[in-house]
């Protein structure tokens, strides 16, 4: 590959990098919008004319207005001020806001990239893959909030979840691609990768698999969790209620609706693969060296480079659901 054709390659995985840091702020500020109860403030969707918010006090008005016929507020917010009204609105709308941004950071320099010759055409199946995942997403999140502007005031937690696994996946694909485009640059370890031990690679693809899969059903239950407010309950770490298996965590009703719809079972379980996910990647950790250590050098600190990586992110969010379960879901 010539030189001119790397330096390309690298100029898009930092495009690519920088979509995903926005989708990283967008999923952050839709944890906040969730946690604020901001989700419901915006009652339509209008992805062309809702780009801006209310700009006089009588559009203010109108909008609150329309919040006010709907349940959330005649069951929960019932005499909300206007002020109230324009805090939570600001976070659904700059929630919102985000989603039409990356949109543009993702559309306008993908034309510069491909009519320039940077993007290969064979590749652009990729690239219309990731701008029809996106668009998609914000159809889910609509979708999602049509769960709560019913009789029951409260989002749907299966499409609350099936918008976070989403956000998680669009995120997966792009950084995934543009590590991939970043990585044809490091000729050394891919090298070393295809003339290292079958054995070791295996290994690797087999425990990274392995977390991947728990991974995705922490993050399922997490939205569980969230969608249920099994949070607020059971407020104690590492038991639950005084034991390690908590009375009451299985009820008369379907397998179903205890895995999936109690809340103490709910949090019980996320619980469980959380400690899952840590002795997973603990495991992997202390494993790994003996799979690599007759590999060349390039090869051995990649890979244990990137299992202190995986093994540092999940101790962090390991302790940060721990605080905030202890904490009582602070914002």
């Amino acid at each position: 590959m010539s030189a001119s054709q790397l330096q390309k390659n690298r100029r898009v995985a930092l495009w690519l990098f920088g979509v995903c840091a926005l989708i990283f702020i967008m999923v952050s500020v839709g944890g906040i919008t969730r946690l604020t109860r901001s989700g419901l403030s915006i009652v339509e969707w209008r992805p062309i004319t809702g780009v801006l918010p209310p700009l006089s006090e009588q559009a203010w008005h109108a909008e609150f207005e329309k919040y006010k016929q709907f349940p959330e507020y005649q069951k929960i917010n019932r005499g909300m001020s206007l002020e109230d009204f324009k805090f939570i609105f600001f976070w659904e709308f700059m929630h919102r806001l985000l989603g039409r941004v990356i949109g543009l950071a993702f559309l306008l320099p993908f034309l510069y990239f491909f009519f320039r010759g940077y993007l290969r055409r064979k590749d652009s199946l990729h690239f219309l893959n990731m701008f029809i995942l996106g668009g998609l997403q914000g159809f889910i999140g609509w979708y999602m909030v049509k769960s709560g502007l019913v009789h029951d005031p409260h989002v749907s937690h299966y499409r609350l979840a099936t918008h976070l696994l989403a956000a998680f996946g669009l995120f997966a694909y792009i950084l995934a691609y543009a590590l991939g485009l970043w990585s044809r640059q490091q000729t050394d370890v891919q090298r070393d990768c295809n003339a290292s031990n079958r054995n070791a690679l295996r290994y690797i693809y087999m425990a990274l698999t392995v977390l991947s899969v728990v991974l995705l059903f922490q993050i399922l239950y997490g939205a569980f969790v969230a969608g249920l407010k099994a949070g607020y309950h059971f407020n104690t770490f590492p038991l639950m209620n005084g034991k390690w298996i908590p009375d009451g965590l299985v009820d008369a009703g379907t397998i179903w609706h205890n895995l999936v719809e109690r809340p103490l079972t709910v949090q019980f379980i996320h619980r469980i693969l959380a400690w899952t996910l840590v002795a997973l990647a603990l495991g992997y950790f202390l494993s790994l060296p003996v799979f690599v250590r007759n590999q060349a050098l390039a090869l051995r600190l990649a890979a244990m480079r990137g299992a202190q990586l995986i093994l540092a992110g999940i101790l962090v969010q390991f302790l940060i659901g721990i605080s905030t379960l202890l904490l009582h879901v602070p914002l």
